[in-house]
């Protein structure tokens, strides 16, 4: 891929072409490198996917837009970004680096990408590096959910059960291995009210935690949203009987019908006032069973 199709992919041609190469042009390669267009770039990146999320998501206050612009323009989603334009391709590295593997390196693709932002501000001006941010994050803010980027897996479990009105797990450490440099720490999470056990691992005992709630909270999820179905279907159930004799009442069957030997009409009185109102409002008056578990007021 040339030069011309970064350009094309960016939606951007630069009128200075030297402001391209010297974004791409890592320090190892020489000067002028691109750690200053990387710190300008860095500054218009932010403001942009600001106003995006700012318009994107209105209804989110201050503390989340903060939390999804931090994960937006963190190194991983710019390395994402920059291995979809194909930036590893562009790279002008020093031998070092290029033996080393630098080119597929995380941390440099993530810094060129801003410093291609930074040129193209430079070279265009604000709204034309604003057009090519735009150009690059769209499709990336249609998959952001934003009630969990960002979040680790402990503190979306523990969301989740609250949610819930469960209580919160339980971690504990049950193993750990190696030496004391290098430890594996086992750590167990427990739900005791959903009888769920998941053992995590990791290289510390955060990193473990995360992992164990991460597998307690795939098997919360399994296990709930059977339970909701099933408290939906019976409210279905009863819905259904309740419009069934609703319509049964409407058709005009006859007074008493149904009714035990010996029952009687419910008389006007203290409900009196209550059945006009229903049947002022157009929903009929309530069913027997409801009828008479409504409490009596206070003449």
């Amino acid at each position: 891929m040339t030069l011309d199709d970064l350009q094309r992919q960016l939606g951007h041609r630069f009128a200075d072409a030297s402001l391209l190469r010297q974004a791409l042009t890592h320090r190892s390669h020489g000067q002028p490198n691109n750690e200053r267009l990387e710190f300008l770039g860095d500054s218009v990146l932010n403001c942009v996917v600001a106003a995006m999320l700012y318009r994107h998501f209105g209804r989110i206050d201050e503390g989340d837009l903060s939390r999804l612009r931090a994960n937006l323009v963190k190194q991983q989603s710019l390395y994402e970004i920059a291995q979809r334009l194909g930036l590893s391709q562009h790279l002008l590295l020093g031998e070092g680096e290029l033996k080393s593997g630098g080119f597929r390196r995380p941390s440099i693709l993530g810094d060129t990408l801003e410093a291609i932002v930074g040129a193209v501000f430079l070279d265009a001006g604000f709204e034309a590096a604003q057009s090519v941010i735009v150009a690059l994050y769209e499709p990336v803010l249609r998959t952001v959910d934003p009630k969990t980027l960002g979040k680790d897996a402990k503190t979306l479990l523990q969301e989740y059960l609250q949610g819930k009105k469960l209580p919160l797990p339980v971690y504990a450490v049950v193993a750990t291995h190696g030496a004391a440099h290098s430890q594996v720490f086992e750590v167990e999470c427990s739900i005791p009210k959903l009888k769920i056990q998941v053992l995590g691992s990791g290289a510390s005992r955060r990193a473990a935690e995360q992992a164990a709630a991460r597998g307690a909270l795939d098997a919360a999820q399994a296990l709930v949203p059977a339970t909701g179905r099933r408290t939906r279907a019976r409210a279905e159930r009863t819905e259904a009987a309740e419009r069934g004799a609703r319509g049964a009442r409407a058709a005009g069957a006859p007074a008493g019908a149904g009714k035990p030997e010996g029952a009687t009409e419910p008389h006007s009185g203290a409900h009196g006032d209550d059945a006009g109102r229903d049947e002022a409002s157009g929903l009929g008056p309530l069913p027997a069973s409801l009828e008479e578990s409504r409490p009596a007021r206070a003449a």
